[in-house]
């Protein structure tokens, strides 16, 4: 990815709120490598896993037009879908933010949570 003028704060640096929003770009990209449309999910089996849980660490700020890399990396997909980031700068891979999130399993329309991740997206993400 790369920054956009529109990402940056008063500073010149990326406005910390778009690190949630890099952040859910490499998660719906995995989710997407994984088989796993979300929207499709809830449409078939009224099911949704909402985001309980986020955090940022930053390290280097991202400033206008670097490119950079964020991956994110399924640590737990069993209780709950948890996820680890990593954002790096293409260019010398200098770590800028590690981030971390949580999502639980919920039943619609009842918003009745299940205290376990569905088989099939367990697996989809590596876990059983």
């Amino acid at each position: 990815m790369r920054v956009p003028f529109h990402d940056l704060d008063p500073l010149q640096i990326v406005w910390h709120g778009n690190y949630f929003k890099y952040f859910d770009i490499a998660r719906f990209g995995l989710f997407k490598q994984a088989g796993i449309d979300l929207y499709q999910y809830l449409i078939r089996q009224q099911i949704v896993f909402p985001v309980t849980r986020f955090s940022t660490k930053h390290i280097v700020p991202l400033r206008f037009d670097d490119e950079f890399i964020c991956t994110a990396t399924v640590v737990e997909a069993v209780y709950k879908i948890a996820i680890a980031f990593e954002i790096r700068l293409a260019e010398n891979g200098t770590v800028c933010a590690r981030g971390k999130s949580e999502q639980l399993c919920v039943k619609v329309p009842e918003m009745e949570m299940q205290f376990e991740i569905p088989g099939d997206i367990s697996r989809a993400l590596g876990f059983a």
